[in-house]
Formats: structure tokens, sequence, C-alpha cells
């Protein structure tokens, strides 16, 4: 797919896959339009590759940081704010819970996928009608399919952040379609899943041009955590939900565990053999390319030359430290180090594993005196020339398969099964965190164990706010970290006010 993203194209799209264009009666005839453009098989790549663009905030360098991270990872328990992001209040407003509908990085973020909704709603209705002698049918099918599954993904992460959506299931092409109701949480669901399963026919894998397409195994995982999340929303029927996932997770096949965890955050093992679902960066400026990032001034703490935005919570580190120095390696869990630098021996071994330096090197006072300021390591690049560059390409890996297995184990568990669900944590315990088998056997005893190896498998990857949502848990894990907390105010997002003032139908 990368031979098709490049900005120009993606100039062009914004101008024809926009929500209003066909409202226009008329048309010059050196320009194109939604109608003029879906000529062949190349038009059909560029759209689906717009409709991939919007999974990166159209690749902005900032923007695309400051827009996903503060949404979804600042509302966790396991997270707190750097000293610079408590200079924006639209950002502070967020971690303490006292935003309101007119938040602009909601705003955004509502946008965004609604954008990427609107862009995979075009691909589905527009290349379906391409002549048969102008696109390979099963490219077509493909296409459509991909379509599909980004139109879900979109609607997927709005429903995680709102309680209730607008499905957009169709290209607007006229004022009245604009103002649409919300939907039902069930509806919404159902929606989804239907999408979902028809990408279910997706390939099960591309060739290295085409890296980073949504796949049958993509597909069928969020099929899995669609069914799994909405096992807990909708009681009455969870032992159904509940076969459903576990019926869509076993169907992802052909992953495998990593076992140098930080290769798969650091750019260097990008689309590893773990990776289910990865967001594409590229330092490449060919064609007039930009999905360059400054990701890591972002999640650089400013000891690391970054803007100090992001810090791992003290109620992570806890967590890392809770079993003791049990792992194989003679350490703690080999998650911390690989995801935290920290003031540790480790560190601290004059072996130069914090950037050619140890940590109390970076981490010092004026007058040489070290101290301990956890910072992540996770998403940081891999090495000092990385480093030094004003840019980044380090993938996102949106679904990894430690998270499909541990899916399953949840599952399990909740089916009373928690013997067959053991072995699959302690398969992620002993290929990521170089960690004994759990113990415990009862059901549970492997509840606390799934919520703590969630806890240290995905910081930054934001699922912990959902897992919370999930479990019945947010109010008691605010309590906990001492930051006020309203469930029937904060679980969700409100619809924002931009939205209420275009549509008539939402009060």
């Amino acid at each position: 797919m990368k031979k098709y993203i490049y900005i120009s194209v993606l100039i062009l799209l914004s101008h024809i896959l926009s929500s209003c264009e066909d409202f226009l009666t008329v048309e010059s005839p050196d320009q194109l339009t939604s109608s003029s453009f879906w000529r062949g098989e190349d038009d059909a790549q560029a759209g689906i590759a717009a409709a991939y663009s919007q999974l990166e905030y159209y690749i902005d360098i900032w923007e695309f940081a400051e827009i996903k991270w503060p949404v979804e990872a600042f509302r966790e328990d396991i997270i707190t704010m750097g000293n610079d992001a408590r200079n924006y209040p639209n950002w502070v407003d967020l971690y303490n819970f006292t935003n309101t509908n007119g938040n602009s990085q909601v705003s955004s973020y509502w946008w965004n996928n609604y954008k990427g909704i609107s862009f995979a709603n075009q691909v589905i209705e527009k290349v379906s009608l391409i002549p048969e002698d102008k696109i390979n049918a099963a490219v077509r099918e493909q296409i459509v399919n991909e379509a599909h599954f980004l139109r879900a993904y979109y609607h997927l992460k709005l429903l995680l952040n709102w309680k209730e959506i607008i499905v957009r299931d169709k290209y607007i092409t006229n004022q009245e379609d604009l103002s649409k109701a919300l939907s039902s949480r069930p509806d919404a669901w159902d929606f989804i899943i239907s999408d979902l399963k028809k990408a279910t026919a997706l390939p099960a894998a591309y060739d290295a041009d085409n890296l980073g397409r949504a796949t049958r195994g993509a597909a069928y995982a969020y099929l899995g955590f669609a069914y799994l999340t909405r096992a807990y929303e909708e009681g009455s029927n969870k032992a159904e939900f509940l076969n459903e996932a576990l019926n869509a997770l076993n169907k992802v096949e052909g992953y495998e565990l990593v076992k140098k965890f930080s290769s798969m955050f650091d750019g260097s093992n990008k689309n590893s053999k773990e990776s289910v679902f990865e967001l594409q960066t590229s330092m490449s400026t060919a064609n007039g390319a930009s999905y360059r990032t400054q990701l890591h001034r972002w999640i650089g703490v400013e000891e690391l030359w970054g803007w100090d935005e992001i810090l791992p919570a003290n109620r992570l580190m806890e967590e890392y430290f809770k079993e003791g120095e049990v792992a194989s390696t003679g350490r703690y869990d080999s998650r911390l180090y690989e995801t935290v630098f920290f003031q540790c021996d480790y560190y601290n071994d004059g072996t130069g594993r914090v950037y050619g330096h140890n940590y109390d090197d970076w981490f010092s006072d004026g007058d040489g005196n070290a101290y301990n300021r956890p910072a992540f390591r996770k998403f940081m690049p891999v090495d000092m020339s990385a480093l030094s560059n004003n840019r980044c390409a380090i993938n996102i890996p949106l679904m990894r398969y430690s998270n499909v297995l541990l899916m399953k184990a949840e599952v399990l568990n909740e089916q009373g099964k928690p013997a067959e669900a053991v072995p699959l944590i302690n398969q992620v315990r002993n290929v990521h965190g170089d960690m004994p088998p759990m113990s415990g056997s009862s059901q549970e005893a492997v509840r606390r164990q799934i919520e703590h190896e969630r806890i240290v498998e995905f910081p930054l990857e934001n699922w912990r706010w959902y897992d919370l949502r999930r479990w019945g848990k947010l109010k008691e894990a605010m309590t906990a970290v001492g930051r006020s907390f309203d469930s029937e105010k904060n679980s969700f997002y409100p619809v924002p006010l931009t939205e209420i003032n275009a549509n008539d139908k939402i009060n």
C-alpha cells in the first residue's frame, strides 16, 4: 500500500472525498469530482489509501500525538501528565475529568474518525460502480472489504469513547442526510460487528509492498474484542457473546509473540510476527509523502530531549514491582525494562543502555546529583542517532497477538474455564516478561492476573480505560489513585458541541 500513500493523492482526495462536494450542481470540466474520479483500479487504491490515512490524523507532525494520547490515555490511572502537558488547559481538563463538550482535542478526535468513515463509505459505494473492465474483480472485493473493516474500526473507536454515536452507513450526498440521530449502543454494536464479519473475507497476509493493510486476522481480532466488550454491557446475552468472541479469537492465526518486546515499539521491528494491525509511518519523503512524526519528542521527557508530556504513574511502577525480582533474568518482569527507563542497576551498569550512557548520566541536576524519574522507553527511538533526529517513523501496533491471547484467556475464564485460561496467560508472561507461571487457579485469581498482565503489557497502547470500564472498575481505580471521578458524567465523553450545532437531530 506504500506506493499509493502519497501526499499529492491525499490532497486531491481531501477535495473530492468530503461530505458535501456532491451538493454542487455545477462541475468544472477540467477538475476531478467524486463522480468523475472513480475510473479504475488506481483510483480505487488511492481511495482506500485515503481511508487508511485517517488512522494517522493525516500524520500531522505533532497533532497525531497531541490528539490520540491525551484523549485516549490521560484518563488512565497508570498515566500521569508531564511538566509541559500541564500548560495546556484542554489536556489538563481531560486528565482531571473537567472537560466540557467544547474540548478541542475531543472534538478533533470525533471528527477525525467520522472523516475516516466518510472516506470508507465513499469507497464502499463508488468502487462497486467502477466498470468491470477497469478493475480486477478480486481487487475490487478486497478494497471494498478493507473499507468495511475501516468503517467498523472508526465506529468502534467512537463507541469506545462515547456512550452513543451516529452510525454513518452511507456516503452523504445531500444536506438532509447530515442531520442524523444518535444510535443506541446495541444498534451501533450490530453495525460494527456486521462490517467486521464482511472484513473476515480479507486476505490472511500481503506482500512487502502492501504491509499495513487490514487482514483477516485483524478483522477476527477486533470482532472478538467487540463481542467481549458487548458481553459485559449486555449481561442477558453474556454467554452468547462470549461464545462469539471465542469463535472469532480462535480464528486469529499465523501470529506469534516476539521475544524482544521493545523492538515492536522503537522502529526496529516494524510489522513484526506479533503485529495483527499496525499504523504505518516512514521517513521517506519520496513523491511528496509525509508520514514522519515527532512522536519521540511528545513521548520523551525533557531529560531525553523530549517535550515532557506524558509519564508512567506510580500505579504503573507499583504493578511492575509487585511480583518482585522473580524473572528468569534475576530481575523484575522484563516488560518493565522494555517499557520504562528508571533508576536501577540495570540502567546504570556502565554498558550504555540509555542511549549510550547510564541512566544517572541523563537524570541528574546541575551539581551532578542523580535522581529517579521514571520515563517511558516505549515508543522512543532505538538508538542515539534516531533520538537525535527531529523526526521519527515509529509504527504504532494497534492490535497485537498478545492482546488476542489475553482476550481469549478472559473469555475462557468468564465461561468458567480458568484452567484453560492459565496457559495463555503464562505464554505471554514467559515470552514477554521472562516470568514464572502465575500462581493461583481459581476464577478470581485468573481475573486478577489478567488485569495485572494487561496493565504491564499495554502501557501507551491505550487499552486500560476500556478494560476498566468493561470490568466496572473505573470508579474504584480512579479513587485508588486519588482522582475525583463521577461514573455517570466521566465514563464517556460528551457529544462535541460542534456536532450538536451542526446536527439538528441531537439535543
